[in-house]
């Protein structure tokens, strides 16, 4: 993942270094404005700064003089210079590109503190809300067992149990995306791949809604070949992508999920039938901490899964996204087929 993030923070480096380099000699060509060339150089080197790094900067900086002097000075197509002018562009160019650099690199800094910073408090928030909720009934209902166990009928204290440990797992599931969104923020979410089966895991996932299980219904396309996963994470995934469809569908309807290949990757589509999202919901609802106080209920998500789901998911070098439908609101769950896959 990190080679990857790296040869494209590259490539772009590349084309914006070659993009400023054709522009400049454009303008010389026509104008013979070595300030304007001068200035756009330097652009490059900002645009660089902020959107990698200082040492991507650092390179561009140089690359940008080198070509300034091979390209734009006399004797031209040479490394030599003759003209103090030259020179003492040159100079100010290179100074000022470097204290460009250092400043974007400060920048970066600070937006990384302040995402963090963010990043806490909604953490806090989040906690101080979605914790004391399923605490209180815990606590709520087992006071009342504890204190009206003799008055009670058997029907009474199993409801008021079953209602306990119904809650305690909401809680376990919260610190469970709780754990996973820290460690996907923080670059410290560590897997090990094996071969498993998509269908293997689905089912897996299905099992662990005892008390809905009726209300899903998996349609697969076999044989589909087994995947190079993390099973208990994209168990994870599924499970909470599935648990939020369960929580927006009304309880009499069902959650529909069709599984098959299309090229080379494995899809899997979990279609609810509630009410649906809108446009704009379907471009946030992966956002960490996102929700909509419109399409919530008591028992609402507080924005967690649906991140925790697509951390996981393209960590595994996959996708989910809400696609559009006229009907009820449909998630796609994309994972490749990789070589070593059968």
């Amino acid at each position: 993942m990190y080679k990857y993030w790296r040869s494209n923070l590259m490539f772009f480096t590349l084309v914006i270094l070659m993009s400023t380099l054709l522009s400049s000699v454009i303008i010389d060509l026509l104008f013979g404005a070595t300030i304007a060339v001068l200035l756009i150089l330097q652009l490059a080197v900002v645009v660089v700064a902020l959107r990698c790094n200082a040492k991507f900067a650092y390179f561009a900086a140089i690359f940008e003089a080198v070509s300034f002097n091979f390209l734009f000075t006399t004797p031209r197509y040479s490394l030599q210079m003759f003209h103090m002018d030259d020179i003492v562009n040159l100079l100010v160019f290179v100074i000022v590109a470097l204290t460009a650099s250092q400043l974007a690199e400060h920048y970066q800094r600070q937006k990384n503190e302040l995402k963090q910073a963010q990043l806490r408090n909604s953490i806090l928030l989040s906690v101080s809300h979605d914790l004391r909720t399923p605490l209180a009934t815990i606590i709520g209902t087992l006071t009342t067992l504890k204190e009206y166990m003799e008055k009670l009928s058997e029907n009474e204290k199993i409801e008021l149990l079953d209602s306990a440990t119904a809650e305690s797992h909401r809680l376990h599931q919260y610190i469970e995306n709780l754990l996973q969104a820290t460690k996907l923020q923080h670059g410290a979410l560590k897997f090990n791949k094996s071969d498993d089966s998509i269908l293997n895991v689905v089912n897996q996932t299905i099992d662990r809604f005892p008390e809905s299980r009726q209300r899903i219904k998996l349609i697969a396309a076999t044989p589909l070949p087994t995947l190079q996963i993390s099973s208990s994470l994209v168990e994870q995934a599924i499970f909470n992508v599935l648990d939020n469809a369960l929580r927006y569908t009304p309880s009499d309807n069902m959650v529909n999920i069709n599984a098959y290949q299309a090229g080379n990757e494995v899809i899997l589509d979990i279609q609810d039938e509630g009410d649906g999202i809108t446009i704009e919901q379907a471009a946030h609802i992966f956002d960490l901490f996102y929700s909509e106080s419109t399409h919530q209920n008591n028992d609402s998500g507080t924005g967690l899964g649906l991140a925790v789901a697509k951390g996981i998911l393209t960590a595994h070098n996959g996708n989910v996204e809400a696609i559009p439908v006229t009907h009820g609101c449909l998630i796609r769950i994309r994972l490749p087929i990789t070589k070593g896959d059968q």
